[in-house]
């Protein structure tokens, strides 16, 4: 008889006879099974069994087991699996052991090894098993069976695996979770890579004798095919795994046969020869007999081949688990590259083909590995014509995967592809590629490089469009035009910092030639007559300046990569290295570019960066001081000529790198600089004494305005960097802004500049003072700043919008230095300092943040019409620039605690009307704020969502209720939603805030209520439907407290059962939803069947891979709940009031604001006030929540 499933009552004697050593470590007692044969019958034969089972120690000098140290003492492993786990330096002497022991018995080491299979699949269960020979044929079928046993409680599963039907038994519980091959650590890790290795020495081992004699391979692959087939995802994984690698080992031994069959063949033709016209030969009979063995040897590895893959790949390769589909798809991607006489065809390519679509990024991944291992090889691209017909497209899209690693892999295969086939890539799939170097991620870009590198710059297209350079530089000279040629065409110019940077490893040679580039720059039409366009010289220039700062700064530029790369101390040689060779080179060169282009203001402005990045020593040691002159006074020509701030800006950068204190030039470029400053404030008093002195001084003609707009403007780019206090600048522009406020009548090009230097005047006084600073010199800088913050205040109201724009940022930035001063300065020289803003300051500012930011913004989209749209969409682009950067200023005053945290309530009404534009700053705001105080960012959500609610609620009073379905109450319910969102996972770290926002909730929604218990219906009872956003956010532990803190409001029985109490009863679903110990309360019955266990593991397992149930926003609004019996949920509130009271009342220690007084007085005996709800609604909710209360579960146990 097969053996059955024991009992329940027999699982003790199970126990005992499973022989279990003291000694063995824990991680294998767990896991051990016993091995019994259904047929004995009589104690001899039991024991006997027994004796030779793998439980029974193996004291014999020849197992050579395995021993390690564990708590001091020595280990000794007794089964395969214990041996493998632990791990071994020399596997096959374990595998030796077991094929001897397999010929002394072969039944007895066949079992072990089955049990090993079993034991590595996390299975805690038993394996019996039974001849096949003693059951006929008809009843074999019937048997194959897997099922779960009431009686018992266990599950078993019977299959064959011949000479054997075997029944593998284990208790429902074993979890999916958790088994050996998905454990984490290094341990486990180890252990997967040893249970590989074991299956191929095990075959290695094997294929001289045993590996054909129709007995082993066919019982293994019998037991690999029945495991696959398990509904148990540990089974089907092992299995599956292990099936691959044995095929892989298989294929290993059919490559050697062949080689062996192959010299065998040539043997016997040899030896034919020889003999030829001579009777048979003994040697040539013994040639004979050993290539029809090898014959047939081939033809039984072939045997297995098919079994395995025929029964195991095929129904796996599609499985629900992605780690059984990418070891699959990896194994078959080997055998390809292995024996691509036998698997190089469509027949096989197909799936790897097939799975390229697949939706797990881990199987994607392993096809484009595999792929790139074929692709790599010239001699297999021949063979793969249809593949890559059928499958180019979905390939060259790839590198649009949203998976980074999937992404870049398919840009290196399709490297190989366009270097090994011939015109596979058409030129709009290369042009798409080679668009992937301007992306943020790193890696891809590299990637990117390499092939645009290798495809376009390293050799040309066709001959005839390829630029003919002769002379030193020819061949760099074609790279620069190509490259050239490629970055006007792509027509993204701000981006070439990402294009240099993409190609920096596989281009650097040729990108760090600068002594080429600026040889084209200098080159007269006179001289070649090749010279390059205007639009290529500001290309170049370009990327002169990229390729500067990336060989001297050596990290990507920002934007790409989260922190500066650390430098090896090869790439630090390599960085000074370059720096040097920058230095001597521009040196010499630079003046002269600068003079040649000193017109051109864009050309100009990047040049003038390049001094930045030189090793300022080699002017001194050197000896090329007149090189410093001659840079010096090109930058001095440059200044008088420019007023553009990009080009002013540069030259004062320049001008404070090079005036570096610590360096021998220190000396030579501050006189340079004194002089240059001499000059401009000449200029600017020359025009301030002649406009004072008119006798109508607020009239100024334009071109006194466009000089004295001029001069202010390169005095405000150099007093950004250098401190011109003893200019006494600071009292000249503060009278013109004095002037401006009492006559209005200056024009916007002066008020601006001279708003602004008088910003970095106060700016640099305020960095100068000290702990030893005179209070009068205190008190006096105390009553500049406060002027100065009244002066921008007025400026708000300005007719002019860049004025108050411009006032408003200093404003802002000023507040935020103001209130936060250096600490190490003494608490009386900050109090004298500080400054905050008061009430009415700060509501001018969130009143100018409402009107240019978002009001603004719909009142300029209403007045434009469709043709101006479409003419001024880069002004448009320029507005939101300036938007954002007056958003982002006022948003540090709240995150930084200068203005009061509650006026983010404003800002947040906006976020997800204006999530395009604004919705990274607000976020971000959001973000810091619940830093900062966790408090006071909830009381700013609640606030801010109570507001639009009542505002809403205004709107609709004429209408004689509130609508659920408008559009503003939508919008308020996914800005709840998002709000929610941003709490994240982690349920314990939001936990305070969340039960805060539900507490002030139900108190808001029950305003107006007479009493506590009043009858009326409360006006704000529609706003528990916005808070139900945030129950899949609260513990499980707290939805109770919730939940009994909300029966403080609500009356028993209701007074009325109309759509006006559907918000109450939404609200208390959502509260109740996926509750294990109040689940009556959704369903009938009061206890979880075992299909609602399976669909919790189900859940968890969604997860734990990142895809959860979700419903959408307007189906959850509009599927409101039923009534439902009362009767049900007040016995499901009793019963787990009693198993619940313990953990309550520590949660009110922990939670107290959510326990009323009355409820702490009573010990929190409250009664559930119940309705009816639906069965509909119940699983809406659930199907809602159970995510949460997934996670919930795993934070509270």
């Amino acid at each position: 008889m097969i053996a059955e499933p024991n009992t329940a009552n027999n699982l003790p004697s199970q126990k005992e006879n499973a022989v279990r050593d003291e000694t063995v470590p824990e991680s294998a007692v767990q896991n051990i099974s016993c091995v019994r044969n259904g047929n004995l019958k009589t104690p001899r034969e039991k024991r006997k069994v027994r004796q030779q089972c793998e439980n029974i120690r193996r004291s014999s000098a020849s197992s050579k087991r395995v021993s390690r140290l564990q708590n001091g003492q020595v280990v000794e492993a007794v089964t395969l699996f214990e041996v493998v786990s632990m791990g071994k330096q020399a596997m096959q002497s374990v595998v030796d052991d077991w094929v001897e022991a397999y010929k002394q018995d072969r039944n007895v080491a066949l079992l072990d090894l089955i049990n090993f299979f079993i034991q590595c699949s996390g299975c805690q269960g038993m394996v019996t098993a039974e001849m096949f020979q003693s059951v006929h044929k008809k009843d074999v079928m019937q048997k194959m069976t897997e099922n779960f046993d009431e009686e018992s409680g266990l599950q078993y599963k019977k299959f064959i695996a011949y000479p054997w039907i075997l029944t593998v038994t284990w208790p429902v519980d074993m979890g999916n979770e958790d088994y050996p091959l998905i454990r984490t650590g290094p341990y486990w890790k180890k252990f997967k890579a040893n249970f590989c290795e074991f299956i191929a020495v095990l075959v290695q081992q094997c294929q001289c004798s045993i590996l054909y004699d129709s007995y082993l391979m066919d019982a293994i692959i019998s037991l690999l095919t029945g495991l696959a087939d398990s509904m148990v995802r540990a089974f089907r994984h092992t299995s599956t795994l292990a099936a691959m690698k044995l095929l892989t080992a298989v294929l290993s031994v059919r490559l050697n046969l062949d080689v062996n069959k192959h010299n065998a063949q040539r043997l016997y033709e040899v030896e034919k020869k020889r003999i030829s016209g001579k009777r048979t030969n003994y040697r040539l009979d013994q040639l004979e007999r050993k290539r029809k063995e090898y014959e047939h040897k081939l033809l039984e590895i072939q045997n297995m081949m098919n079994a395995i893959f025929k029964g195991t790949f095929l129904n796996r390769y599609r499985d629900v688990i992605p780690e059984i589909r990418a070891t699959c798809i990896e194994e078959i991607g080997r055998w390809i590259k292995t024996y691509p006489d036998a698997f190089l065809n469509d027949s096989y390519l197909k799936y790897i083909g097939w799975m390229l679509y697949d939706k797990q990024a881990e199987v994607r991944l392993k096809c484009l590995l595999g792929l790139q291992g074929i692709y790599s090889r010239k001699e297999f691209v021949s063979r793969m014509d249809l593949f890559t017909t059928r499958f180019k497209d979905r390939i060259v899209s790839m590198p649009l995967d949203k998976d980074h690693e999937v992404a870049v892999q398919a840009m290196k295969l399709l490297m190989l592809m366009s270097q090994n086939c011939e015109d596979v890539l058409s030129a709009e799939d290369c042009e798409t590629l080679y668009q992937f170097v301007y992306t943020t991620h790193r890696p891809l870009a590299v990637a990117a490089g390499e092939f645009l590198y290798k495809r376009l710059l390293s050799h040309g297209g066709d001959e005839e469009a390829q630029p003919k350079g002769g002379g030193k530089f020819g061949a760099s000279t074609d790279q620069l035009k190509r490259l050239i040629h490629f970055f006007m065409d792509s027509k993204l110019h701000k981006h070439v910092a990402y294009l240099i940077d993409s190609l920096w490893d596989w281009a650097g040679k040729f990108l760090k030639d600068w002594e080429c580039m600026t040889t084209l720059l200098l080159k007269n039409a006179e001289e070649d007559e090749e010279e390059l366009s205007d639009a290529y010289q500001n290309a170049l220039i370009e990327i002169i300046l990229a390729t500067v700062r990336e060989a001297a700064e050596g990290h990507p530029p920002v934007g790409r990569g989260a922190a500066k790369k650390i430098l090896s101390v090869r790439e630090k040689k390599i960085q000074l290295e370059d720096c040097t060779k920058i230095t001597e080179h521009f040196i010499m060169v630079l003046p002269q570019l600068l003079a040649k282009y000193s017109t051109d203001a864009q050309k100009v402005a990047n040049l003038l960066q390049i001094p930045q990045y030189y090793d300022l020593d080699v002017y001194s040691t050197g000896h090329l001081e007149k090189h410093l002159d001659a840079l010096l006074r090109e930058m001095r020509d440059i200044v008088a000529k420019h007023s553009d701030m990009s080009v002013l800006e540069a030259s004062s950068r320049t001008y404070y790198v090079l005036c570096s204190e610590e360096i021998a030039i220190y000396s030579q470029v501050d006189h340079a600089r004194s002089q240059l400053i001499d000059e401009l404030m000449g200029q600017l008093n020359q025009l301030l004494d002649g406009f004072w002195q008119k006798e109508e001084g607020f009239c100024m003609d334009a071109g006194e305005t466009s000089r004295m707009h001029c001069v202010l403007r390169r005095v405000a780019a150099f007093h950004n960097a250098h401190d011109l206090t003893k200019w006494n600048l600071y009292d000249k522009t503060l009278r013109l802004l004095v002037f401006e406020m009492e006559h209005g009548s200056l024009p916007v090009l002066v008020v601006v500049p001279a708003l602004q230097c008088t910003y970095f005047s106060l700016l640099w006084q305020l960095a100068a003072v000290s702990e030893n600073s005179p209070k009068e010199t205190l008190f006096a800088l105390g009553r500049e700043l406060r002027h100065f913050s009244q002066i921008c205040m007025h400026f708000l109201h300005h007719k002019d919008k860049d004025v108050k724009e411009k006032a408003f940022l200093i404003l802002c930035d000023w507040l935020l230095i103001l209130s936060h001063q250096d600490a190490n300065n003494n608490e009386e020289v900050v109090g004298l300092l500080d400054y905050l803003p008061s009430t009415s300051l700060q509501e001018k500012l969130l009143l100018f943040i409402q009107e240019h930011v978002f009001r603004g913004e719909e009142e300029e989209s209403k007045d434009l019409t469709e043709e101006e749209e479409s003419k001024d969409e880069s002004c448009k682009l320029d507005n939101l620039h300036k938007k954002r950067s007056l958003l982002a200023a006022y948003c540090k005053l709240i995150a930084y605690n200068v203005v009061e945290m509650t006026a983010a309530a404003e800002i947040y009404k906006y976020y997800v009307k204006t999530y395009n534009d604004f919705g990274d700053i607000i976020k971000e705001t959001l973000s810091k704020t619940r830093h900062n105080n966790k408090i006071q960012s909830t009381k700013a959500l609640i606030i801010c969502l109570q507001q639009l609610f009542q505002a809403h609620a205004e709107s609709h009073d004429s209408s004689g209720g509130l609508d659920f379905f408008s559009a503003s109450f939508t919008n308020m319910k996914e800005l709840a939603r998002r709000f929610s969102l941003t709490f994240g996972w982690d349920q314990v770290k939001s936990r305070e805030s969340v039960a805060m926002i539900h507490k002030e909730g139900i108190e808001f929604a029950f305003q107006g209520a007479n009493g506590v218990h009043g009858k009326c219906l409360p006006p704000n009872l529609s706003f528990l439907l916005i808070i139900s956003e945030f129950s899949n956010k609260l513990l499980k532990p707290d939805k109770r407290l919730v939940y009994a803190y909300l029966q403080r409001y609500v009356a028993e029985p209701l007074p009325c059962r109309g759509d006006e109490w559907q918000p109450l009863i939404w609200y208390r679903n959502s509260l109740l939803a996926n509750e294990d110990e109040e689940s009556s309360v959704l369903g009938s019955s009061g206890e979880w069947s075992p299909v609602g266990t399976s669909k919790t593991s189900s859940f968890k397992r969604k997860l734990s891979n990142g895809s959860l149930p979700e419903t959408s926003q307007t189906e959850a609004t509009r599927k409101a709940p039923e009534p439902q019996s009362a009767s049900q949920l007040a016995s499901a509130a009793g019963k787990s009031r009693k198993r619940l009271k313990s953990q309550e009342m520590h949660l009110q220690e922990r939670l107290p604001f959510l326990c009323p007084r009355g409820l702490r007085g009573r010990s929190c005996k409250y009664e559930i006030k119940t309705e009816e709800v639906s069965e509909e609604g119940q699983a809406e909710d659930t199907a809602e929540d159970v995510d949460v209360d997934v996670v919930g579960a795993d934070q509270d146990s």
